[in-house]
């Protein structure tokens, strides 16, 4: 119990200076501040949802994106996305991308790769390439 405690301790000294230590509790000055913050933020968002519905959260999105795109202009998305792509590179690895290529050579115009590999009995390890 000591070495929580101390690390308690530790992280409570972090947020003293200023650091978020605790996801979504950004601006507490303590550990128990930014859980307080984080939990109040998570039952907001929640609360938020509900009175949006989906259509409401899609116009959100669809208007955060565009500030978005404006802010960052042609240049900053292109290099945004080579980003993501480098990651998903890594992410996915050679094996991955083999096996994601194995499932979308399957693929027709009437049928997805994952059926036609379902119905021929073709083995497709999808955990090489969804997120885990």
């Amino acid at each position: 119990m000591a070495s929580k405690q101390q690390s308690r301790e530790e992280l409570d000294e972090k947020a003293k200076q200023g650091e978020t230590v605790v996801p979504g509790g950004t601006g507490g000055k303590s550990v128990e501040a930014q859980e307080r913050l984080a939990e109040g933020r998570s039952k907001g968002g929640q609360t938020r949802r509900e009175q949006l519905g989906h259509e409401g959260y899609q116009e959100i999105g669809h208007k955060g994106g565009e500030t978005r795109k404006e802010q960052l202009g042609h240049e900053g998305y292109q290099e945004m996305g080579h980003k993501g792509g480098e990651t998903r590179k890594e992410q996915l690895g050679h094996e991955g991308y083999k096996e994601m290529g194995r499932k979308g050579g399957l693929s027709t115009m009437d049928k997805s790769g994952g059926e036609r590999a379902e119905e021929e009995g073709i083995e497709i390890d999808e955990s090489k390439f969804t997120n885990k």
